[in-house]
C-alpha cells in the first residue's frame, strides 16, 4: 500500500519543472490536479492551509441541479440559469458513478398546504425531471400526508396536504476533496498542504512558477511550471493582483451559514425543502452524518480566513423552522454552527442570492489562468475547461484526452452497498462504525482496518462512529498534520458537534505528537 508522505511531496516540488502548477486545494483545484495528471501532464498543487479548509468543506453537502435555479429560469426566462441546471444534472450523474461511496441519492420533500402549491411544485419538478433526461435518478411524485409524517414525525401537520418528493444527491464535501487529491497523487500529481505562495515568478514577462513557504517550518520553496493556475476561490483576486496590480476585482463573496441539530429532526434519511423564505431563498433541512443540517443563508460578506455564522443568521434559520416543526428547535438544540464564503462573479445586483452560479475562466496579462465562481456540483466540468485552456495556451502535450467522466475515484472500485455489512462481519464492528467507514473510505476501509492495531479499532468517543485508527490513517495516508486537519476535514466531527470536538481534541493532539515522534 502506497503511503502519501508530505515530506516526500515537498522534496519533489523543488526537483522538477511541472507542466501545471495549481494554487488552491479546494474542490476546483483538486479537480484540476486530477484532470491534468490523468491526461499525462506533470502537476503540482499547493494549498496554504489544509486541503478543503475553506469554502469546499463548508457547503450544504448537496450535489444537485438547483431547483431554485430552475425556478429562476422559468419565471425570468433566464437561459443562463437553465443551462446551469442542465449542466449540473449531467455532472450529478457523473459523480454518482465515479464516487458512489461519497455521493448518494437523496429524496427531498416539499411540504404543501393547498392544491395550488401541489400543482405548482409538481409541474416545476416535472420540468426538473425532463432537464435531467437520462440522468434522472427517480421521477418526482406526490407523497401522501401519512407517509410524510412517517418520514418526518416532528413536523407540524396543521394544514398539510402531503408533499412533493424529488431526488437529488448528497455527499461529504471535505472527504471528496481529499479523495480527489489522493486519486490525483495516484496519477502522479505532487500535492502539498500548508504551503503558501508568496510571489509569482516571471520569465520573459510570462508567469513561470512561484516562490512559496512551508508554513509549518518557514522553509522557502521555489517551484517552476509551464502554466500556473489560480484556483483559490474567494481569494482569487489576491493572486490576480500579484500578476497585475491594476487588475479590477473579479470576485464578490457571500456567506452561507448552517446549523446542526440531532438526527431526530430528519430521522428517516429524507430532506425537507422550504421553498419560501423572507429573502427569496430556499431552505434545506438535510440528514447528514447521523445529524440534521439546516441551511443556508446568503448574505454579502468580506474576505475572512475563518468566517463564522452570525447570530442574525442563526436566528433567521430558527425562525423559518418555526413554520415546519411543532415544537420548533431552539438555540439549545444546536450542536454546531459554521459558515463558508461563496466566490461569486461580480454583478450589478446587490442581492447575492440572485447572482447566477456560473464560473469564470480568465487568461491573465502574464499568463496566469484564473478559474472561479461555479458550484461544487460542476467542479469536474470547470476543471476540464481549465486544463483545456492551459494545454492550449502553454502548448502542452498530453498522452490522453480528458479521463474524469469515467475515472473512478480512490475507494470506488470494489465499493458496493454491502460493504458496510462485510466490514461489520469481518472486523466485528458496530453498524454505525461500519457504515461510516464504508461511506468515508469506500473499499479502502479494508486496508484501514487490516493495518490498524486492535486497540485502535475502538471508538474515539462515545456517540460518534470515529475510530482511533483513523487518526493514524489520516497522518500516514491523507497528509493530515494538525488536530484541526483531522477533526474538521478527515473526520467531520468539528462540523457536527462542537462540545464533542473540544472533548476529544487533546486525545487527537497527543496521538499526533506520538505519531510524529515515532516517524
Amino acid at each position: 500500500m502506497q503511503t502519501l508522505c508530505r515530506k516526500q511531496q515537498l522534496v519533489k516540488l523543488s526537483r522538477q519543472t511541472f507542466d501545471l502548477l495549481v494554487i488552491g486545494g479546494g474542490a476546483t483545484g483538486a479537480g484540476i490536479a486530477l484532470d491534468a495528471a490523468s491526461r499525462g501532464l506533470s502537476v503540482a498543487l499547493l494549498e496554504r492551509h489544509d486541503f478543503a479548509a475553506g469554502t469546499s468543506s463548508r457547503s450544504s453537502k448537496l450535489i444537485h441541479g438547483g431547483v431554485r435555479y430552475l425556478q429562476a429560469a422559468i419565471t425570468r426566462l433566464d437561459r443562463a440559469q437553465w443551462r446551469l441546471v442542465r449542466e449540473a444534472l449531467s455532472e450529478r450523474a457523473t459523480l454518482l458513478k465515479i464516487a458512489p461511496h461519497l455521493v448518494q441519492p437523496l429524496r427531498t420533500l416539499i411540504p404543501v398546504c393547498n392544491w395550488f402549491e401541489l400543482c405548482k411544485h409538481r409541474i416545476g419538478l416535472w420540468l426538473y425531471d425532463r432537464a435531467a433526461g437520462k440522468a434522472m435518478i427517480t421521477p418526482s411524485g406526490f407523497l401522501p400526508l401519512a407517509e410524510l409524517l412517517t418520514a418526518m414525525p416532528r413536523l407540524a401537520n396543521s394544514g398539510l396536504k402531503g408533499a412533493v418528493a424529488y431526488y437529488d444527491a448528497q455527499f461529504d464535501d471535505a472527504r471528496m476533496v481529499i479523495t480527489l487529491l489522493l486519486t490525483a497523487a495516484q496519477e502522479g500529481a505532487v500535492i502539498a498542504n500548508h504551503v503558501e505562495v508568496t510571489r509569482l515568478l516571471e520569465t520573459n514577462g510570462h508567469i513561470s512558477g512561484v516562490q512559496a513557504i512551508n508554513r509549518l517550518n518557514d522553509e522557502p520553496l521555489h517551484i517552476q511550471a509551464s502554466a500556473v493556475i489560480n484556483a483559490t476561490g474567494p481569494h482569487a483576486d489576491h493572486l490576480r493582483q500579484m500578476e497585475n496590480p491594476q487588475a479590477k476585482p473579479l470576485v464578490t463573496s457571500s456567506r452561507g451559514s448552517h446549523i446542526v441539530l440531532d438526527r431526530s429532526w430528519a430521522p428517516a434519511g429524507d430532506a425537507l425543502l422550504l421553498p419560501h423564505t423572507t429573502d427569496g431563498r430556499v431552505l434545506f433541512v438535510l440528514p447528514w452524518q447521523q445529524h440534521t443540517l439546516v441551511g443556508t443563508t446568503d448574505v454579502p460578506a468580506t474576505l475572512q480566513e475563518d468566517p463564522q455564522a452570525e447570530q442574525a443568521e442563526i436566528d433567521y434559520l430558527l425562525e423559518h423552522l418555526q413554520a415546519l416543526y411543532d415544537p420548533p428547535p431552539t438555540r439549545n438544540d444546536i450542536l454546531a454552527s459554521w459558515a463558508g464564503l461563496r466566490p461569486l462573479i461580480h454583478s450589478s445586483s446587490s442581492n447575492t442570492a440572485q447572482i447566477v452560479r456560473e464560473h469564470h475562466l480568465e487568461y491573465g496579462t502574464k499568463g496566469l489562468i484564473t478559474i472561479t465562481g461555479g458550484k461544487w456540483t460542476t467542479y469536474r466540468k470547470m476543471a476540464e475547461e481549465t486544463v483545456d485552456l492551459a494545454i492550449a495556451t502553454a502548448s502542452l502535450t498530453v498522452s490522453r484526452s480528458c479521463q474524469t467522466r469515467e475515472l473512478q475515484l480512490i475507494g470506488a472500485c470494489g465499493f458496493t452497498d454491502r460493504l458496510a455489512t462485510e466490514l461489520a462481519h469481518t472486523y466485528v464492528l458496530e453498524d454505525d462504525i461500519a457504515d461510516h467507514l464504508a461511506r468515508a473510505y469506500g473499499s479502502r476501509a479494508h486496508q484501514l482496518l487490516a493495518t490498524a492495531r486492535m486497540e485502535d479499532r475502538q471508538r474515539l468517543l462515545p456517540g460518534h462512529p470515529y475510530l482511533h485508527a483513523e487518526i493514524v490513517w489520516a497522518c500516514a495516508q491523507e497528509m493530515a498534520v494538525t488536530a484541526e486537519d483531522i477533526l474538521y476535514r478527515r473526520l467531520r466531527l468539528g462540523f457536527l458537534d462542537e462540545r464533542a470536538t473540544k472533548q476529544v481534541s487533546k486525545t487527537v493532539l497527543d496521538r499526533l505528537v506520538q505519531l510524529t515522534n515515532n516517524h
